[in-house]
């Protein structure tokens, strides 16, 4: 019996049976809350906004040697900040500075690491982290974040392993599981392609009155749609769309993921609700919410509102990413619109700046077909 059956079948049993320990919701899934974990500090933003620029240690340092203090909440807010984003080497390197630094190393600081170095350096990172803990550090929360990553990767031995080890440490198991761990156990079914058990899932929950958030009603939705049950997908679309939205949700990746799957869907109605909604909490988009929403006009074949929007973006963006232009412009090219793609390209000269290899990519295909080689040199020369 695999990991994931294993611990589906603890996390499924009959209600009068020992509720499952907390670990196995692998401890990693957020930082842990503080009582001025919402609080945005300076610090907080200053980092955030430099961290594409410069090392997060170099800017924490800079703050301490002003004679500022990093608080341990500010650790906290960054680190769900980054991993949110994706932004997995960043929230690393926060951690690198924190255990170089005064503050406290908690038992969940390790786990979220554990976390970490696998998503940046694979299980062996992980697990080298893991083996150099001192045995007092090597908790039910780590060893839960070891078992994830196992789990998460498929090293279904090992992961087995660990499982038997946790179970003969008998760790108390009255804490009954969180939305964290049923999200966990919908996601291994998932990878199992195992709908049935999914179901099952959200029937436990129902018994036990646990609410769904944002995020299992987005999985549930990408799920069904990738096992071309539409119908199922949009049920869940709606759920998301009636759903009051919480100060703590993560309103940008719901909002985005109704965009993908609308658009996938050919809903366009779907996508512009969605992109209301992103706008009403967030009423300056920022580049990547105009890319997935680009990106879906494009597919949608709404040129008229794919046109409009680009302009809304490109007037009013503080930095200019040449990804959205390559949607415009990809648009064009694949429709023949020769004269748009050719004027659009023209404007990059106007700005001055240095467009990406996809942006010349694409400029290399419209000059293909319109047979202007030596227009392709030309423009390569000038952005060389």
């Amino acid at each position: 019996m695999t990991i994931v059956r294993t611990i589906g079948r603890l996390l499924l049993q009959e209600s009068s049976a020992s509720s499952p320990p907390r670990w196995l919701c692998t401890a990693a899934e957020k930082a842990a809350p503080g009582p001025q974990q919402r609080r945005k500090t300076v610090i907080f933003h200053k980092v955030a906004k430099a961290s594409s620029k410069s090392s997060v240690p170099e800017i924490l340092d800079k703050w301490v040697s002003q004679g500022k203090e990093v608080k341990r909440y500010d650790i906290v807010n960054l680190s769900n900040y980054f991993r949110k984003h994706r932004k997995f080497q960043a929230a690393l390197q926060l951690y690198d500075w924190m255990q170089s630094s005064k503050l406290e190393v908690t038992n969940a600081d390790h786990a979220i690491r554990i976390d970490l170095l696998c998503k940046t350096g694979g299980v062996a990172s992980a697990e080298k982290y893991f083996n150099s803990l001192q045995v007092s550090d090597k908790t039910s929360k780590t060893y839960g974040a070891l078992l994830g990553c196992y789990c998460k990767e498929r090293v279904l031995d090992k992961a087995l392993e660990v499982f038997e080890e946790m179970k003969c440490k008998k760790w108390r198991r009255t804490i009954a599981p969180d939305i964290y761990t049923y999200n966990l156990l919908i996601n291994s079914y998932a990878a199992m392609k195992n709908l049935d058990a999914i179901d099952g899932v959200l029937e436990k929950m129902r018994s036990n009155n646990m609410d769904c958030n944002l995020f299992t009603y987005g999985n549930m939705a990408t799920i069904y749609f990738n096992s071309e049950l539409h119908e199922k997908a949009n049920a869940f679309l709606g759920m998301m769309e009636n759903m009051k939205m919480q100060p703590d949700d993560d309103v940008f990746e719901a909002c985005r993921t109704r965009i993908k799957l609308y658009s996938e869907m050919n809903n366009l109605s779907g996508v512009n609700r969605a992109w209301e909604a992103l706008k009403l909490a967030f009423p300056t988009p920022n580049n990547t919410s105009y890319l997935f929403m680009l990106l879906a006009l494009s597919k949608l074949g709404d040129q008229e509102n794919l046109e409009k929007l680009f302009k809304e973006w490109e007037e009013g963006c503080s930095s200019y990413d040449y990804r959205l232009l390559n949607v415009l412009l990809e648009y064009y090219i694949n429709r023949n619109m020769i004269e748009e793609a050719s004027s659009l390209y023209d404007s990059l000269s106007n700005r001055g700046d240095e467009p990406n290899l996809r942006t010349l990519n694409l400029f290399a295909a419209l000059c293909v077909k319109t047979s202007q080689i030596d227009l392709a040199l030309k423009y390569l020369d000038r952005f060389e």
